[in-house]
């Protein structure tokens, strides 16, 4: 018998253009022979369904359910394709939880510490498995002094949005004098605000899930961009950035990678597709810790299918195995 999957997209940030396009690939990937799937657009004015007959039908929140020609539909399962909130900080995630239906992204609290960078790097540090670039964490509503900033942080910096992604409000700094608007960048797009030490290396990323009580490990992925960082133009523009994968890398630092981004999985508790990324320091031979990403990009360009087809994995199977996997 056919489980009835709802596979969520948009959200409320300014990723939802790269939901939707996520939410595409997934959908033209999910094996329609096991699987009924009902695509469910999240904004901040509606929850809803829109049928192939064109019918708009919003979900009844109390148990996520819709009703379509008088027959009620519940879900085995939810497959997230939001980037952002609501989808990516755990408060998707808590909802479903409640409600007890299965979904194939990380928890509820390890959705909500991974996405806020400062806060994760707080984590990752005192895990004492990779180094963490020095940084300073502030808030809109509390004073800050730049002065202060730039005596505990050697430039260049990177400032950016603790809760946010897709490189959105996100600057590299040189000069004292550019730390201040790149601030106000960043604030435009959250109350939160990362500012922390860039690291000259090698931008490596990489994909991992777990299914069948085993993590898979995907090959790594060595980001090139062409501009001064791996900026919004960078990831969703051909040609501007040059994405390797596999990775050309020695066997000693992917083992590192590889090592690493498990033992980070393992230890922040995550589950479903998890992206982590990373910078290789040539010279001193030292990997550094980038983010979390608990719900990467899965447009047919993204990072993370490249991965996949990389390893020899068809797309529809790695969906499948997402899925299966969160129904256990």
């Amino acid at each position: 018998m056919k489980k009835n999957i709802a596979l969520v997209a948009g959200g409320y940030s300014g990723e939802y253009v790269i939901s939707v396009q996520s939410a595409v690939t997934i959908e033209n990937n999910l094996d329609s022979s096991k699987y009924n799937v009902y695509k469910i657009v999240i904004t901040r004015e509606s929850w809803s369904h829109t049928g192939a007959d064109g019918v708009v039908t919003e979900v009844d929140k109390n148990d996520f359910s819709l009703t379509i020609h008088g027959n009620k539909i519940t879900f085995d399962a939810v497959f997230i394709g939001i980037h952002g909130t609501p989808g990516e900080d755990g408060r998707l995630q808590g909802y479903f939880e409640m409600l007890g239906i299965p979904f194939t992204s990380c928890g509820m609290v390890t959705s909500a510490v991974t996405f806020n960078k400062s806060y994760c790097n707080k984590v990752v540090e005192a895990l004492q498995v990779v180094n963490v670039s020095k940084s300073v964490h502030i808030f809109r509503e509390q004073p800050y002094n730049t002065a202060d900033i730039l005596q505990q942080l050697r430039l260049p910096v990177f400032v950016k949005p603790a809760e946010g992604g897709s490189s959105i409000g996100m600057s590299k700094v040189k000069t004292a004098e550019e730390l201040q608007p790149a601030i106000d960048k960043a604030f435009n797009e959250d109350s939160q605000v990362l500012i922390e030490e860039f690291i000259k290396g090698r931008e490596l990323t990489i994909g991992l899930f777990r299914s069948k009580g085993a993590i898979t490990v995907l090959p790594i992925t060595e980001v090139v961009s062409s501009k001064e960082f791996f900026d919004y133009e960078a990831k969703y523009t051909p040609g501007v950035s040059n994405e390797i994968t596999p990775a050309p890398v020695s066997d000693d630092i992917t083992r590192k990678v590889q090592e690493t981004a498990t033992v980070l999985y393992n230890k922040l508790n995550c589950k479903g597709i998890v992206r982590a990324d990373f910078i290789y320091e040539e010279a001193t031979g030292k990997l550094f810790f980038l983010e979390i990403n608990t719900m990467p990009g899965q447009s047919e360009n993204s990072l993370v299918p490249q991965q996949v087809r990389a390893a020899g994995k068809t797309l529809q199977e790695f969906y499948g195995l997402l899925l299966e996997e969160s129904m256990q």
